[in-house]
């Protein structure tokens, strides 16, 4: 098989993919628009995270359902859970933020 059919293949095979999970609904009856909102907001206090240079973000798990952010992991302060915990606050849409990070 050459590069390009490599390619068109690996292409056609995540676009069928994005296709099918992006339709679906999760076990939690969750609405497609929900997950992709879930989705978003997710994604932006991740970056929220990323760009604190306080934080490490590899430390720090984030999983959202219907606006509300869990954070989870490992941390060295209380201060780097405050500053997580803020940083989730302020990405717009979200709800509300439970905390199950822990100090190392």
């Amino acid at each position: 098989m050459n590069q390009f059919s490599k390619t068109l293949s690996a292409l056609f095979l995540a676009v069928t993919l994005v296709s099918v999970v992006g339709c679906s609904s999760t076990s939690q009856k969750e609405g497609t628009g929900e997950y992709v909102d879930d989705a978003v907001i997710t994604t932006k206090v991740k970056a929220a995270i990323f760009n604190e240079p306080t934080l490490k973000s590899t430390e720090i798990n984030v999983e959202t359902f219907k606006g509300v952010v869990q954070l989870s992991g490992f941390v060295n302060s209380q201060a780097d859970i405050n500053k997580a915990v803020s940083l989730a606050r302020s990405v717009k849409g979200v709800t509300s933020v439970k905390n199950d990070m822990r100090l190392k």
